[in-house]
């Protein structure tokens, strides 16, 4: 039961899998609402343009259909005649296009937002198998789009006779108008009865439009396996990332031993902690921790920094504050400032000393830390007890 669970398909869509889908061209469309918004456009601009285009083709009509003795004999005449006509028809009706055209791009990233995909282009041969295409017309989506056909059908039909039931006098009444009148008048009736035809599509893309959009997600639901795959292929395995965080614990480490021999002092438990500092007053602040640890890394930065000269002090509270409290990389705590500068005072005095002779400096026996600073371990402890 378990596997059968894990084979069903129960599972929301990922972020991963609906941007691949996006990818490749598939969003949710609904042709519905594409129908609607280009029908409506035409619809309410021959409603607005109605009466001017009708006039404008009323005027092209009497102009071609005028007959000049003059373009007899003159081909060419009659030539820039229909070509002066063709431009005429297409300033005419340019407005008009152009709106249409606004619509119909605009109309179908209502739902599915804007997209380019060159996949969506390679043509797929697959279509054209008519086996699949029997079938695709006898699925359940074939027939509800059927079901949708038949049932746009009759409620446009219902209105359409409507619609021209209701402005019957009205047409019949165009008889008795003249010619310029009743051509802008039958535009206007049109137009009205264009958008009333129109305007009955509503229902159905409110059926149509939450439709496509439950089929969609539907559709790209996902197993929990292919969850549980997709989570392990963006997350990686816990071996992998194992291993990848110890590499960048191994890299900080050489980075930060790299440091060690540019350190100024380095501060000792001597055995538990060890903590390198280096302080440039034309370039920092105050002293910064270059390096810093415990047990065996302690001891390797001891060794690194005999190895490289660097002065190592035996001041077990300062030692503890300082590995507990700085980062590395980063200055000293401001409530450590005034026992690192008696560190690096005797520092610059040993150095001095060690250059130029005179009174060699004494190591101060006790530097004290802020009250709160200093933790002790208990295993610390148990061993200092046992020393004692």
């Amino acid at each position: 039961m378990a596997e059968d669970s894990d084979l069903e398909r129960t599972e929301p869509a990922s972020p991963r899998r609906l941007e691949e889908a996006r990818s490749k061209g598939n969003v949710p469309r609904s042709r519905e609402l594409n129908t609607f918004v280009i029908l409506m456009a035409a619809g309410t601009t021959l409603l607005v343009m109605g009466p001017d285009l009708a006039k404008g083709l009323m005027v092209m009509m009497q102009h071609g259909l005028t007959f000049d003795h003059g373009t007899l004999n003159r081909p060419d005449l009659m030539w820039d005649g229909l070509m002066h006509t063709v431009l005429d028809m297409l300033r005419l009706f340019a407005p008009f296009m152009l709106i249409l055209l606004v619509a119909a791009f605009f109309a179908p990233i209502a739902i599915g937002g804007w997209l380019f995909s060159a996949e969506a282009l390679v043509p797929d041969f697959g279509r054209s198998n008519p086996l699949k295409g029997i079938t695709r017309i006898f699925s359940a989506h074939g027939l509800g789009e059927l079901g949708k056909a038949i049932a746009k059908s009759l409620v446009i039909g219902i209105i359409g006779f409507w619609v021209i039931w209701h402005y019957l006098g009205e047409a019949l009444m165009l008889s008795s108008e003249s010619l310029m009148r009743s051509s802008a008048h039958f535009s206007t009736l049109m137009a009205w009865t264009f958008i009333f035809m129109t305007s009955a599509m509503i229902l159905i893309v409110a059926i149509d439009v939450p439709l496509q959009l439950w089929n969609y997600y539907r559709n790209l639901r996902m197993t929990k396996e292919e969850v549980r795959q997709e989570h392990k292929e963006s997350e990686g395995s816990p071996e992998l990332k194992g291993r990848i965080r110890q590499a960048q614990r191994e890299a900080a480490r050489r980075r930060m031993m790299s440091e060690v021999p540019k350190a100024d002092v380095i501060v000792t438990n001597p055995t538990h902690y060890a903590v390198a500092l280096r302080y440039n007053e034309k370039e920092m602040r105050a002293p910064r921790v270059v390096a810093k640890g415990t047990y065996l890394l302690a001891e390797r930065i001891r060794e690194l920094g005999a190895e490289n000269g660097v002065p190592i002090l035996r001041t077990p509270p300062l030692a503890r504050a300082l590995y507990k409290h700085a980062e590395i990389d980063r200055e000293i705590p401001t409530a450590l400032f005034a026992a690192v500068a008696e560190v690096l005072a005797y520092v610059y005095q040993l150095r001095s000393y060690n250059v130029s002779g005179g009174i060699k400096p004494e190591l101060p026996e006790e530097i004290a830390v802020p009250e709160g600073m200093d933790i002790v371990e208990p295993e610390e402890q148990a061993e200092s007890l046992s020393q004692s």
